[in-house]
Order: structure tokens, then sequence, then C-alpha cells
């Protein structure tokens, strides 16, 4: 007993207390525009090129610009590594998540925009969380990783329900095929009011790189619109606890 105890109090706390910290060096952060001007009216086409998503248009409206979609964006990392002018470049940033489906759709010389909460989330000390997967393995890990005593998500009020009739919030990952879309909207209907829908991970938010194909995989909103929405591919699990912030509407979303 005496030993046991020595030992655990010897341990060190693995808990992550540094909240929604940016990603370290050897993590693949999710793209960003600059402000840095642009050469496609030059020609250069390379980072439309590269991306295997079609998620970056080059435009030449009135003004000359790039839009990057990052709710089709695969987080592969092409795109910055061809941009010989710094338009595109990486984020380290984990306060990823909006609001808006909108919001995700950067534009160069835009600046991004930062998190609204809900002035009266009925969640804002305790959420009770349904996952349901609708087939992407790599969220389905990094949602489990929020849940370990890393990250810990149990601290801010969030837990996980096996049954969607405890549930506060809905979140879906995976692109919805025809298949999972008659049970996702059963899963939805045995919720109570009030009650709150997120997309997490690419897939989920467009169908990624299967959306158009023959299983209809276009993503959650042929069932349901989403109240946030969580980039990623997968979503690191400070992402996906920041999109579940978002959600109850707690300050920690906008304090740094």
């Amino acid at each position: 007993m005496i030993p046991s105890l020595i030992k655990y109090l010897q341990t060190p706390v693995q808990t992550n207390r540094n909240l929604l910290a940016d990603l370290s060096d050897d993590n693949r952060g999710l793209p960003i525009l600059t402000d840095s001007p642009c050469h496609h009216t030059e020609g250069c086409t390379l980072c439309a090129e590269e991306c295997v998503a079609s998620a970056i248009v080059l435009q030449q409206d009135r003004e000359p610009h790039v839009t990057l979609d990052l709710g089709a964006c695969i987080a592969c990392g092409r795109c910055t590594d061809v941009c010989p002018t710094g338009t595109i470049t990486v984020s380290r940033s984990t306060r990823r998540a909006v609001t808006r489906r909108d919001d995700l759709v950067l534009k160069s010389g835009d600046i991004v925009p930062v998190p609204v909460l809900a002035s009266k989330s009925p969640f804002r000390n305790s959420m009770v969380v349904r996952y349901v997967s609708t087939g992407d393995n790599a969220t389905d890990m990094e949602v489990g990783a929020c849940q370990n005593p890393i990250f810990d998500v149990g601290r801010f009020g969030i837990q996980f329900t096996a049954s969607p009739r405890f549930a506060d919030a809905l979140l879906i990952g995976g692109p919805v095929p025809l298949a999972m879309q008659q049970p996702l909207r059963l899963c939805l209907d045995a919720m109570a009011e009030p009650k709150v829908v997120i997309a997490v991970g690419t897939q989920a938010i467009t169908g990624g790189l299967l959306r158009g194909r023959y299983a209809r995989a276009n993503g959650v909103t042929t069932v349901v619109e989403p109240d946030v929405w969580i980039p990623g591919n997968p979503p690191h699990p400070w992402l996906i606890i920041h999109g579940l912030l978002l959600a109850m509407g707690n300050p920690l979303v906008i304090t740094p």
C-alpha cells in the first residue's frame, strides 16, 4: 500500500495544462492565407494544381485573389510546400472551429474571423456528447484521444454518452454515406431539445475526397445543418475540444 502511494505521488501529472496550445513543429497544421501578394496573375498556379481536394480557387475578378476552403482541405501540406510567395502558409493554431460554414472559406487578404460565443448557451457549464462515426477511423481516434488523461476533455464539463436520449450535442464524423443517413436522422430525432450539432473533420463537412461519388458521401449537410464546424483531416484533439467549447459558449474559446 505505502510503496504504491509513494509511486503514485512521484508520478508527474500527464494532463496538458496549456489549454488549446498551438501545434508543435512535428504536427502538420491547417493552411492559412496571408496578405502576401500572389503571383497567379503572372501564370503561377502551383497551389491549385497540387491541391487534390480542389480546395483552392484562383480568381481574377476586380482584384485577383486566392480562395481556400478549409471545409474541403485535407491538410496534405502540398500547397504550402510549393507556394513561392508565402500567400499560403501553415497555421499552428488549434482555434479553428467556427459557427458559420462561410467562415471556413478564406480569401487572401481577409482577416481570419474570431469565433463568436453564443450569449445564452444552455450548455455553458456542462455538455453531454453523443459521437456518431459514419466512416472516418482517423477522426474516431482523435475524438477518443480527447478523452485520455493528456487532453482530459472531462475537466471542461464535457462527457460522452452512448445514448442519444441523454445527449445535448451530436458530434458527427465521417462523410455520411447513403447507408448512414437514415441512422443519423434517427439518432438526431432521439435527442431532446435544446441540442447542438457539430461536424468534425473534412469528411464530415464536405465528404472530403469521397464527395460526389456513388455512395453519396457528401458530408453532414445531406441530413442536418451543423451549428459548429471543426476543420482538419483528421482534426487534432485540441481542434476538436475547441469546437466543443465553442458549442458550449465557453469563454476559453476566445481567451488566450
